[in-house]
């Protein structure tokens, strides 16, 4: 049986190889993926790791913006959705679908609040009806920390709210959350100390602490390692047996392609793709800030040669190691079978300072 320890890493790295499959939109692995973010940490990055890893896989991108005023780079098919009845959108969406809906497709809407706004009753309805084909995938980004504005007619005693209804319609949910805010958040634990709060939840009126500011000061932001550089990344993807994977991992995008020439020759395509895959990701209990310090300590401990010896130091040098072998253990003949059932017996020698006693049983 193997270790819990062994189980739960197995686990762990199965999480990991489930949220690259996401990305990378394999196998259908999530028809409709939902990504939560906050004022203090944009989703957009994740938006963009899905457009990147579509683009390396000749992917069709379909970009529906309510917030972007310009197409971004890679994008195939670009809609401006401002303004637009739901019924007016989607026809207008499905038009731009390939033929035969044999094609890869990639689906994304940079912003769900207007829709949630609009039609909270039929929102569940209207993002059912844009996935008509098993190779289409639909990512949608929601701003958790930004009122709706509902319709009067929208009863919310009776009516779940939008952000439930896509949390329930949704078979993955990726949230968005800044390293830098979780760092500050884990040091205070390893002191223990108050957790530090940050934008809304300070509770200042009229203070936002967002990315790396402090203080109303910015903070150093150090790209490498052992830095901030990067976002948290929740992810729950519920598989078709109705399990669900969490896992949280650290997504460290790549620099950002911008407006460049496009490419004369095939040689220059491919370091455009090599270049778009700079992106890093990793489990965040990898993160050199999330490392256990007494796990760090002891596994440093075990593999220093110049270990100080006391008397609660439980490791052994190589010469004990070879004296421990050759070792044998006391009454060694007695472990050894003879027959007729007599194995085990208790073989006792007597020592000069032993008081016999004749009217003890014989052994």
């Amino acid at each position: 049986m193997p270790s819990s320890a062994a189980a739960q890493s197995h686990a762990r790295s199965h999480a990991l190889l489930l949220l690259q499959k996401l990305l990378n939109l394999r196998d259908s692995a999530s028809p409709l993926t939902l990504v939560l973010d906050t004022l203090e940490q944009s989703g957009k990055p994740i938006l963009r790791e899905f457009m990147n890893r579509a683009q390396i896989s000749k992917t069709k991108i379909i970009y529906i913006s309510f917030a972007t005023p310009r197409k971004p780079i890679g994008v195939d098919i670009f809609i401006r959705a401002r303004g637009k009845t739901a019924e007016s959108l989607r026809s207008e969406i499905v038009s731009h679908y390939p033929s035969g809906h044999t094609h890869k497709t990639l689906l994304i809407i940079d912003e769900l609040n207007p829709l949630a706004s609009s039609i909270p009753s039929d929102l569940a309805l209207f993002l059912s009806s844009l996935i008509t084909s098993p190779a289409l995938s639909l990512v949608g980004l929601y701003h958790t920390d930004v009122p709706l504005s509902l319709p009067a007619s929208f009863s919310s005693s009776y009516t779940p709210h939008p952000l439930t209804v896509l949390s329930h319609l949704a078979t993955a949910v990726l949230r968005a959350s800044n390293l830098h805010h979780a760092i500050e958040r884990r040091r205070a634990l390893n002191r223990s100390q108050q957790a530090p709060e940050f934008g809304l939840d300070e509770g200042k009126e009229g203070v936002l602490v967002g990315l790396g500011l402090r203080n109303g000061k910015v903070a150093a932001v150090d790209q490498s390692s052992n830095g901030t550089g990067g976002l948290v990344l929740e992810m729950e993807l519920r598989r078709r047996s109705g399990r669900a994977v969490a896992e949280t991992f650290v997504l460290v995008p790549g620099p950002n392609p911008g407006i460049k020439s496009p490419p004369t020759s095939s040689i220059q395509a491919q370091m455009a793709r090599l270049e778009i895959t700079a992106s890093k990701l990793y489990l965040l209990s990898d993160h050199p800030a999330f490392l256990d310090p007494e796990a760090e300590a002891s596994t440093q401990g075990a593999g220093g040669e110049d270990e100080p010896e006391s008397t609660f130091n439980l490791g052994l040098t190589e010469k004990q190691r070879r004296d421990r072998e050759g070792i044998v253990l006391p009454y060694f003949d007695a472990q050894t079978d003879i027959g007729a059932g007599e194995g085990g017996r208790i073989l006792y020698e007597m020592g000069r300072e032993d008081d016999f006693d004749e009217e003890e049983d014989e052994i």
